[in-house]
Formats: structure tokens, sequence, C-alpha cells
């Protein structure tokens, strides 16, 4: 079988809060660190989460 492509990411808030999403992401199509603005609901508001390594 084939290995997967895609790889586990961490979204951190910069909203310092600890908050984080896990999403997938393929590193052959997205090379740059992806960047969203998605909710943290620890201060009830959208934020913008960034790329991190999950340890």
């Amino acid at each position: 079988m084939a290995k997967s492509a895609t790889v586990l990411i961490r979204m951190v808030s910069t909203a310092d809060t600890g908050y984080f999403y896990v999403t997938k992401k393929n590193p052959r199509i997205k090379v740059e660190k992806l960047k969203f603005r998605k909710y943290d609901p620890i201060i009830r508001k959208h934020v913008l989460f960034k790329e991190s390594q999950i340890k």
C-alpha cells in the first residue's frame, strides 16, 4: 500500500489562548504555512490561526 501524502498539522490561535485545531495538509501542493480566520471559543471571537507542527 502507498503512504498517505497528507500530514496532520496543528492550527494555533494567535490570541495566545492555547486553543488549537488539528487538520490535514498535503505538503506537495501547499508548501507555504497555512493561515485561517477561525473561531476561538475561549475568547468567543474569530481570530487568525497559524500552522505549527504537532509534537
